[in-house]
């Protein structure tokens, strides 16, 4: 597999949000959506940039961009952390690992010279049309937000 291409339409999904209730990605069209794939909730980069995104938030709402994080935790796991560091945006359960292999974020890791799989920090931003109109690799937590407003406001 490989990463959505930009110009394709972004693989659809229903998960649970971190309020236990569903949610379908294709619902969202009409407005920009910003997906940002990521580890696992309280861990010291993950929460970097999701804080990121909650102080960069009112730029985002402006925009009228909807914002979702995405990891294997469960969703009970993501209200705790929405909660500890004031999540204004939506976290989303991938417990299953569907849409973490949907869109190929899935993938072998190395740490310390140990290899294990897990999500690869990846941000897919999509037009209000549902299709890929920016793919983040590798990214890195500082500075992202800035950097994903500024690709929001280069779609106009």
């Amino acid at each position: 597999m490989q990463l959505p291409a930009v110009g394709s339409l972004a693989p659809d999904f229903t998960l649970l949000t971190d309020q236990g209730t569903s949610l379908t990605l294709s619902s969202l069209r009409g407005g920009p959506v910003v997906l940002f794939f990521y580890p696992k909730d309280n861990t010291p980069t993950c929460t970097v940039e999701a804080c990121e995104f909650r102080d960069a938030f009112p730029k985002f709402k402006k925009s009228k961009a909807t914002i979702l994080g995405i990891s294997p935790d469960s969703y009970r796991k993501h209200a705790n952390f929405r909660k500890k560091f004031k999540l204004p945006y939506t976290l989303l359960a991938d417990t299953e690992k569907v849409v973490v292999g949907a869109y190929d974020v899935w993938q072998q890791k190395t740490f310390w010279g140990r290899k294990y799989m897990g999500v690869m920090r990846t941000t897919i931003l999509i037009d209000s049309k549902g299709m890929i109109a920016r793919v983040f690799e590798d990214v890195k937590a500082e500075g992202h937000a800035d950097e994903v407003m500024e690709a929001i406001a280069a779609l106009r």
